[in-house]
């Protein structure tokens, strides 16, 4: 490797260095992937503590900046909103799949800017703790199960939110598990916090109740009855009445009402008397109807015996408490 030359030095230590450190955490991967990879290349490489020396001053950088970066994005919240409440999405993440994973991190989403508000790092174990190796730094901050990391994680974060972000998040939008929301609901005084779903997320329940019920009733699948394309189809429909009718709760009930019917109809039994009129509608029958067009139904919808097993299912969905936390983000 004649003619090699390094990179400046920084603080009598050459910036490749530290870059080649970094980017090795980047990948997940650590001081033998770089023995390897410099040995595999004839360079030469620093032992196992100064790598980790590099490794800690790494850690110390990225914390800061994230610190900075967090801090900066609930600045931009508060002159966005021009108060100090706003609406989160709460979300964990492990470092391994399942519920026996000893590390996991929990964050706080802005709803309004899409940027990381605040951050919980957790941990059940210390390798340092566990070599009885004496260290000033934080050791392992949780004990329990890593189901319950989430919830844990998040009621940090919302109790610390007015002193170090001087932000209150009181609208929660999270999906169907409520263990979460429990946990957080009355942490600013009792029932502070509202909770707002996601549509795809409502939107979703339509496919698992009826595959379900599809499951549990014998006969109720196959040709010209209930089938996953149906399934999928009255899915679709249900977040469309929705989404454009969002804000107002009846026109979201009438709307899921006449999705249900849209997608059972079939040539043979129209049934589009409660889709929207005009030429704007979402109905291709009620579209071509205003532009005085023969409309071909070509649905092969469903037989009346189907339609009454499943519609009592159907309609538990349009109550008002679960249509009015419904949400677009």
């Amino acid at each position: 490797m004649t003619g090699f030359t390094s990179t400046p030095k920084e603080n009598k230590k050459c910036s490749l260095k530290t870059l080649l450190v970094f980017g090795l955490r980047l990948m997940g991967r650590g001081f033998s992937a770089r023995m390897k990879l410099l040995c595999t290349l004839n360079w030469p490489y620093v032992c196992k503590k100064t790598f980790r020396t590099h490794e800690l001053k790494l850690l110390e950088a990225v914390k800061y900046s994230c610190e900075e970066n967090m801090k900066a994005a609930s600045k931009e919240v508060q002159n966005l909103k021009k108060n100090t409440t706003c609406g989160v999405s709460v979300d964990g993440t492990w470092q391994r799949r399942g519920h026996m994973s000893l590390n996991g991190c929990v964050s706080v989403i802005s709803i309004d800017t899409g940027k990381i508000l605040d951050l919980e790092v957790m941990t059940q174990y210390c390798k340092m703790c566990e070599m009885n190796i004496k260290c000033d730094r934080e050791c392992s901050n949780y004990k329990g199960s890593s189901g319950n990391m989430e919830s844990v994680g998040a009621y940090r974060i919302f109790e610390r939110s007015v002193m170090k972000r001087e932000l209150q998040y009181t609208e929660y939008y999270g999906d169907g598990d409520s263990k979460v929301f429990f946990k957080v609901k009355d942490i600013y005084g009792e029932d502070t916090v509202t909770k707002l779903e996601f549509i795809g997320h409502v939107q979703k329940r339509v496919g698992s109740r009826l595959r379900k019920l599809k499951k549990k009733i014998k006969g109720l699948g196959g040709k010209g009855k209930l089938t996953d394309k149906f399934i999928g189809k009255l899915q679709n429909y249900y977040g469309i009445a929705i989404r454009i009718n969002v804000g107002c709760i009846v026109k979201m009930q009438s709307a899921v009402i006449a999705a249900f019917f849209h997608c059972c109809s079939s040539h043979r039994n129209l049934m589009h008397g409660h889709c929207p009129d005009g030429k704007d509608s979402w109905c291709r029958y009620k579209r071509d109807l205003s532009d005085k067009k023969q409309y071909l139904e070509k649905s092969p919808g469903l037989n009346n015996s189907v339609m009454k097993v499943i519609k009592a299912t159907y309609l538990q969905l349009r109550v008002k408490n679960l249509l009015k936390n419904a949400c677009i983000v």
